[in-house]
């Protein structure tokens, strides 16, 4: 029975250590509901809020979302490659924004809020243009207008930003209802 238990604690360990956390880089209009629909996902270990692709190093919140920092409200996804792939991840986003609009999302208007997936190598590129493409066939949209980007940088939010649905849920959820997402989605996908 013990040498059992070594071996079972040896092949846990061994599990454990060629568990690998990768990230992923999303951009799909409000940093806050991208997160909090993100980190419902088993295998997504953390989401942070924050800004992509633009010039200015360290933005602001003031900065981007005024427009002309070339950043994007982005969130960098930690998450456990043994548990979910990439691919997955992918897939669940453009079935949580409106991947038509390359104008922004529901109710933030603008550049900084269009939709883009930033990808750290041409695995996530494949990956990233395979599931664009499912979505497209899948009948419910007719354009794609998701940015596919190569990964440039990201820049963390303020500190309140981060994890918003959580600290302030009852702003969270009237300002979830009022940028009509959730009934953009449920319009979408309920056939």
């Amino acid at each position: 029975m013990k040498k059992w238990l070594i071996i079972l604690g040896i092949l846990l360990s061994t599990a454990i250590v060629n568990a690998e956390i990768k990230e992923a880089y999303l951009a799909g209009g409000c940093f806050w509901c991208v997160e909090s629909d993100l980190e419902k996902l088993s295998g997504v270990k953390s989401v942070i809020s924050g800004y992509s692709g633009g010039t200015i190093k360290s933005p602001t919140y003031e900065e981007v979302s005024a427009g002309g920092t070339g950043h994007r409200e982005s969130v960098l996804v930690k998450y456990e490659d043994s548990e979910i792939s990439y691919a997955n991840i992918i897939n669940y986003f453009l079935k949580h924004i409106d991947p038509t609009d390359g104008d922004g999302e529901f109710i933030d208007r603008g550049f900084q809020y269009s939709p883009a997936i930033f990808y750290l190598n041409e695995n996530q590129k494949k990956d990233a243009l395979k599931e664009l493409s499912l979505i497209k066939e899948a009948g419910n949209f007719k354009e794609m207008k998701v940015a596919l980007i190569p990964f440039k940088n990201f820049y963390s939010a303020e500190e309140y930003h981060q994890n918003y649905y959580k600290k302030n849920p009852i702003r969270y959820k009237y300002y979830r209802y009022r940028s009509g997402r959730d009934q953009f989605l449920e319009k979408i996908w309920a056939k």
